[in-house]
């Protein structure tokens, strides 16, 4: 019989005490805080030794063979911090991540039984490898953890159940004689992750106003992007699903204004183009028209002056989500201030920087909804700490069910994701 993966917190415990992982150690006599080099990938100084934890979790897992697989550090790093946040004995209680001398991370054992987790079995018939005999409570606790609770096709009482696409383990049953299924469940994938991927499209909200009335809104899901364009513009060739502006006769009874609006639609050309690559959001002018752009809030756009004006002929840059996302984070921290996610356009016209923005021909708002339902659950979380469901607005997802602590321990992942 082969060995079977070890569960993350017994190992973990057991290389703490080994101690042969450089700069993964205890803090105190108590072994409850203990440290983990948490260094980025990508800095200069960065060595094979610093990733070592991260690496050998990956081997002991079954996730990496030396020869025969390709090293992946940020896939080793990602599951390695995703095992331990679904861990609820343990927490973070220093990110010292962006240290530049010695960045690591520190946890805590919030339950002192942890600290006798590990106690590998070295009679003759295993090996030294880890014992199904004698398991302790905590380690039961923690495979209690990997299970989930579904109820029975017939309505019935509920029932502990393994993901079906994991191959069992052996654990011994309750009678000690007869083995039985142990669970070999890898750490859940961080749900907000759908954000980053490529083939999963955002949901945007187009709103469209002409001197302040609003004349257009419309929900599009784009994986090519978008592209603002004049009422009788054709498809062609270029890139982007063409979203037409309507035409202001027939919402526009003066006749001055009409005639400008229907001057700077026929200069957009091939369009305002927006478009998601990674966790950015880029616009490009194909057209004549200058067009300036802000952040703002979703009823009110920025009146201190454009953030920038769209560039023509090559992509700018208007949104990040990582700025966005840590935002988000000091927001569930108690900050007062919101982090923004709605993007609004000044077609043809400066920016109505001290000026009414109704005052203005055509002013274009995009909202990204994934990032308004982000927002509005850190909302309810900050009011409540039960279980809330949002859904994301991106193609192929699903709406989620998440406790305050999860979300923020996602958004905490989402961030690094982006920085590995």
């Amino acid at each position: 019989m082969g060995t079977h993966k070890p569960l993350i917190l017994p190992w973990l415990v057991s290389q703490l005490d080994q101690g042969r992982l450089e700069g993964v150690a205890w803090l105190d006599k108590g072994r409850t805080r203990f440290r983990i080099p948490w260094k980025h990938g990508l800095r200069q100084d960065a060595q094979q030794k610093d990733f070592g934890i991260f690496q050998a979790w990956a081997e002991a897992s079954g996730a990496y063979t030396p020869g025969k697989d390709k090293p992946d550090l940020p896939t080793w790093k990602r599951n390695f911090r995703s095992a331990l946040n679904r861990k609820e004995v343990l927490r973070l209680v220093d990110d010292r991540s962006k240290d530049p001398q010695d960045p690591h991370k520190v946890y805590e054992f919030l339950t002192p039984a942890f600290r006798d987790l590990a106690q590998p079995d070295t009679s003759p018939d295993t090996g030294g490898r880890w014992s199904t005999c004698d398991t302790p409570k905590a380690t039961v606790e923690e495979l209690l953890s990997d299970m989930t609770l579904d109820p029975f096709l017939d309505g019935g009482p509920l029932s502990l159940a393994l993901a079906p696409e994991h191959p069992p383990q052996l654990l011994l049953s309750p009678n000690l004689d007869i083995p039985g299924p142990c669970p070999n469940v890898e750490p859940a994938e961080n749900p907000l992750r759908q954000l980053l991927v490529p083939e999963d499209a955002w949901e945007f909200e187009v709103t469209a106003f002409y001197r302040g009335r609003q004349v257009f809104q419309q929900m599009v899901f784009c994986p090519d992007g978008l592209r603002l364009v004049e009422p009788e513009a054709a498809d062609g060739t270029l890139p982007g699903q063409p979203i037409r502006l309507p035409d202001p006769g027939v919402y526009l009874t003066d006749g001055d204004v009409m005639s400008l609006v229907k001057r700077v639609l026929s200069n957009l050309g091939g369009g305002l183009a927006l478009w998601r690559a990674g966790q950015q959001l880029w616009a490009q002018r194909l057209g004549h028209s200058h067009v300036y752009w802000a952040m703002g809030e979703e009823l009110l756009p920025d009146s201190h002056g454009p953030s920038g004006e769209v560039p023509k002929d090559k992509e700018g840059g208007v949104f990040d989500l990582g700025p966005f996302v840590a935002d988000l984070i000091a927001f569930l921290g108690g900050s007062r201030r919101s982090p923004h996610y709605t993007l609004w356009f000044c077609l043809g016209e400066s920016w109505p920087q001290d000026q009414p923005w109704t005052k203005r021909l055509v002013m274009v708002k995009v909202v990204p909804t994934c990032l308004k339902a982000l927002l509005e659950m850190a909302r309810i979380q900050g009011a409540s700490s039960m279980e809330t469901t949002v859904d994301l607005h991106i193609s192929n997802s699903h709406p989620l069910s998440l406790t305050s602590d999860q979300y923020k321990a996602y958004l905490e992942d989402l961030v690094e994701d982006m920085d590995i």
